[in-house]
């Protein structure tokens, strides 16, 4: 708490990822600072060692300093990693993608998700020459996606989190992102007649951690194309979890683009966009260009990253100990007394609080996750899943669950949560059309 004080002092908000603010965890119990990491945990700067249920926000899959994507990377940091002249590790990490995932045909590099998803909405636009994006989800934080509150200020409370201001995003964007709603295709349909014509693209998560209604994405891209607009998944979050062909061969949807970053290269920073040939060719006359989006560090880590998923067989392992997490968290909720459910996708699990009450359910939240940081379980009332993370971790958690639930039972109970807790309720995490 001492670094972040001192970091407020210096740094714009504290952290440079809304999401590692230590507000979205219990602020003054949880760890604030890292100081190392290996496989399935992390040790703070107070010396404390923790299971990371958050993997790295995501962009850890097969577990922190995974042995055999480091040496690559060091071995590859020994022969250069930015030159003035390109790497042909452009080309074979672009023809195992290409191989590896049912929408691409060709590829493009970057950094990150958000910017990898404003590099596909401006291939899009200039595909298509329209300039209207329709939205659904979270996709970052450039321009083209923080429009949406240029109109109403509601438009992003449901993608993200309420009062987000559009501060410094241009007023001549206004009108140029709009949101639909997840799982309604005839609000989707309703919106592109609406603007007939002038949607250059219609993008969205397919999943998080509950499957869409049966043939909603099917639908999507129908509508999508029926209007002329480019399809576009952003897989920045479900990466290679979902399996080897990413969320869209998991729902057996094949879209014009998609977007992948975060776990894609175990934590090294790595984005792509990538998509069918008609839609891609178009980007070699558009200025989208960057010193570093082909450093060979990223390039290197990613193509070990894929190769690596696909031989420990990653996605399967994942699904398997989720469907066991989910299991071991219930049986110690049902121990304990309590109503609360862990219930999802075995891959990206979450709890169900049993109330419907907003201010109950943030301090029960906050006090779930204060009560487990002090049990050496970081993380929020969801679990982020990594390859790294097996037996220990999982009768650790559980016996921390089952302590935590007697906790949180009791003060239901006897309405004591607010004595319970021992810092503020958390600022409400993002809210996710798609969960």
């Amino acid at each position: 708490m001492d670094l972040y004080r001192r970091a407020l002092e210096l740094i714009p908000g504290g952290t440079q990822l809304v999401s590692r603010r230590p507000t979205r965890y219990a602020c003054g119990v949880s760890p604030v600072y890292a100081a190392r990491a290996k496989g399935a945990r992390f040790h703070d700067v107070d010396g404390n060692e923790y299971i990371d249920w958050v993997s790295g926000i995501g962009a850890i899959i097969l577990g922190y300093c995974d042995d055999v994507v480091d040496d690559a990377v060091r071995d590859q940091i020994g022969r250069g990693v930015n030159f003035s002249i390109s790497h042909e590790l452009e080309i074979e990490l672009a023809e195992e993608l290409v191989k590896t995932i049912p929408c691409a045909e060709m590829v493009r590099y970057a950094k990150c998700g958000g910017e990898a998803c404003a590099i596909a909405v401006r291939i899009a636009r200039g595909a298509t020459g329209r300039d209207k994006v329709l939205f659904c989800g979270y996709h970052g934080w450039h321009d083209w996606y923080l429009a949406a509150n240029l109109d109403a200020e509601a438009n992003l409370n449901a993608h993200l989190f309420p009062g987000i201001e559009p501060i410094g995003v241009p007023r001549a964007l206004a009108g140029t992102a709009i949101p639909f709603p997840y799982g309604d295709l005839p609000a989707l349909g309703e919106s592109l007649e609406a603007h007939r014509g002038e949607i250059a693209a219609v993008i969205m998560e397919p999943l998080r951690s509950e499957l869409p209604p049966e043939g909603y994405l099917a639908g999507v891209e129908k509508l999508a194309r029926e209007h002329g607009a480019v399809f576009i998944l952003d897989e920045v979050s479900a990466g290679l979890r979902f399996g080897m062909q990413g969320a869209q061969g998991f729902v057996g949807v094949t879209p014009d683009m998609a977007v992948f970053a975060k776990s894609i290269s175990n934590g090294y920073p790595m984005g792509v966009v990538m998509g069918r040939r008609e839609v891609m060719q178009p980007a070699e006359r558009m200025f989208i260009s960057s010193t570093y989006w082909s450093d060979a560090i990223g390039l290197r880590a990613a193509l070990t990253t894929i190769r690596e998923v696909r031989r420990r067989q990653v996605p399967a392992y994942l699904a398997e100990f989720g469907a066991r997490l989910i299991t071991r968290i219930n049986e110690a909720a049902a121990s304990a007394g309590l109503g609360v459910k862990c219930k999802g996708l075995p891959i990206h699990p979450h709890l169900d609080f049993p109330t419907t009450d907003p201010a109950v359910r943030a301090k029960l939240s906050t006090l779930y996750v204060q009560e487990m940081a002090k049990r050496g379980c970081h993380g929020y009332p969801s679990f982020y899943l990594n390859a790294a993370q097996g037996q220990p971790e999982l009768d650790q958690t559980a016996a921390a669950a089952r302590e935590t639930f007697v906790i949180l039972a009791q003060g239901l109970e006897q309405g004591t949560l607010d004595q319970l807790l021992e810092c503020e309720p958390t600022q409400e995490a993002f809210r996710r059309l798609v969960r």
